[in-house]
């Protein structure tokens, strides 16, 4: 990691915003007497960061209206797209930690492995990362078939947020060390 950080100074920032829900996974980790995920150690380096992010957290992640396999498969096609090395395998053991069978990478892209809300959210994530400007309205249209507008706003958040989760991990260096395992 390009930063560095402070264990002890994480576990106390830590302790103070562990309520969150957000941090559902990580709690686990600091009931062990581990630090969390280096995500959350370099968020702790700034904690109105890491609170900010516990908050919309609660929001759209963990938390929300969409379904969790469905919003997993959405930050792992996302952090795959953008080649984030922390989010695609942390989000592969988080999938496995609670339960939701762990896609395939291939088939992400299989509408035959797919739900019709999947695949629908996978492609709308796929658009707007590739050129948001660009999404045709037929398929805007489908999408609406599928997700009420509510969840529309949710999906293009949480797309939003797993690109700037992306960004901070790739440009800082964060990566995954199997920290959810065992």
């Amino acid at each position: 990691m390009r930063v560095s950080v402070d264990s002890q100074r994480v576990r106390q920032v830590f302790r103070e915003m562990s309520g969150s829900s957000a941090f559902e996974e990580s709690r686990a980790l600091a009931e062990a007497g581990r630090v969390p995920v280096e995500m959350l150690q370099a968020m702790s380096l700034r904690p109105e960061i890491l609170r900010a992010f516990g908050e919309t957290g609660e929001g759209v992640y963990p938390g929300g209206i969409l379904e969790r396999a469905l919003k997993e498969k959405v930050i792992l096609k996302a952090s795959l797209l953008n080649e984030c090395q922390f989010c695609t395998n942390s989000h592969q053991a988080i999938m496995r930690m609670i339960g939701i069978p762990e896609p395939q990478i291939e088939d992400l892209d299989a509408p035959e492995h797919l739900t019709r809300r999947e695949a629908l959210a996978l492609g709308y994530t796929t658009r707007a990362i590739r050129d948001a400007n660009g999404i045709e309205e037929a398929f805007f249209d489908r999408l609406r078939q599928e997700f009420s507008d509510e969840e529309i706003v949710e999906l293009t958040f949480l797309i939003g947020l797993i690109q700037l989760l992306n960004l901070f991990n790739n440009a800082l260096q964060v990566t995954y060390s199997s920290d959810y395992e065992g």
